[in-house]
């Protein structure tokens, strides 16, 4: 296995691949559990699986069925004791991964994502701010507290209908804080073409992130 230098385990790493298909690297296990899914979990699970293990193959030069990672439907997934930390997310065409030393999380949505902002942001986010009725807060900005807010659920390894409400959104400092459970993440927010892209971590500084792989063709 490769051994990462001072630089490379320091800085998150973010793949993105658009979603077509692809489903040529799963292990015996993962091909058992698509069969009971559904059809359209069945390939959602056995590309984001195959894109887990091109992506960490090419960080650790290994093979990449010979990454042992613990991924079931519905869970995060997980690496094994001195690996790092991996998160991924994924919306209706677009795949992202990030692996990092230390516990993150991602979340990413399009940018032209059609919803009631401002009905969702009551729903939600009713804590964000009161100007919501006077039209302060647009589209953009309550996609993008959504964006972060999720991906600091994927960083507690939570779930969205139970801790969404307890999640409170400060865009500065750019934090976010579990109200229930004390916790207290930062987070970064990347444009990237269609897409936005946020990652959650303990961190006390921003983190430099790169996008070492992509699949779109530009």
């Amino acid at each position: 296995m490769k051994l990462l230098n001072e630089y490379e385990y320091k800085i998150p790493k973010i793949w993105f691949y658009e979603i077509k298909g692809v489903q040529d690297v799963a292990t015996a296990e993962e091909i058992k559990t698509a069969k009971s899914l559904s059809s359209s979990r069945s390939k959602i699970f056995l590309e984001t699986r195959a894109y887990l293990r091109h992506s960490l193959s090419t960080l650790f030069d290994l093979d990449p069925l010979e990454i042992s990672i613990n991924a079931h439907p519905g869970e995060p997934p997980s690496l094994p004791s001195g690996m790092g930390n991996i998160s991924l997310s994924h919306c209706k065409d677009a795949i992202t991964i990030v692996w990092h030393k230390s516990k993150i999380g991602i979340d990413i949505e399009r940018t032209d994502r059609d919803f009631n902002h401002v009905k969702f942001a009551e729903k939600y986010f009713f804590h964000t701010n009161q100007s919501i009725h006077n039209n302060y807060l647009t589209k953009k900005m309550i996609l993008n507290q959504w964006c972060a807010v999720e991906a600091a659920i994927k960083w507690d390894h939570g779930k969205l209908a139970k801790d969404i409400n307890h999640w409170q959104y400060f865009e500065k400092p750019k934090e976010l804080i579990h109200k229930k459970k004390n916790i207290h993440l930062n987070y970064s927010q990347i444009n990237f073409y269609n897409w936005t892209i946020a990652l959650a971590y303990e961190e006390k500084t921003s983190l430099n992130s790169e996008i070492i792989c992509c699949s779109k063709n530009f």
